[in-house]
């Protein structure tokens, strides 16, 4: 899927938009919006509804079930290793503020 249809769903998902909205948010013309909407449309990623003269879009989540269910069970090992990151990056960062005090109390005291 193409990153701007990711960010279509992503803006999705927060709730119901018409195009006009869409395209405020997203920055591109009126006529790419629309064909974005309408490939997601044709693979049922999103549904539209008219409301007088306006097409709402929203996102239908349902086609996205079954990836959400193939990646949940990877879910803990990813936040493990995440968790696990970022303690290394905390205890560089203090490593390095400390090295960098150290340095400038040596200089002060020449």
């Amino acid at each position: 899927m193409k990153p701007r249809r990711r960010e279509i769903l992503d803006v999705l998902a927060a709730g119901e938009l018409c195009v006009s909205e869409l395209v405020e948010i997203l920055g591109i013309g009126q006529p790419l919006t629309s064909k974005h909407l309408r490939v997601l449309r044709e693979a049922d990623f999103v549904n539209v509804r008219s409301q007088g003269r306006q097409w709402l879009y929203r996102l239908d989540a349902r086609p996205l079930q079954p990836i959400h269910d193939w990646v949940k069970p990877y879910e803990r090992t990813w936040s493990a290793r995440l968790d696990r990151f970022d303690k290394v990056v905390r205890e560089q960062r203090e490593f390095e503020q400390n090295n960098q005090t150290k340095e400038g109390q040596r200089d002060t005291a020449k």
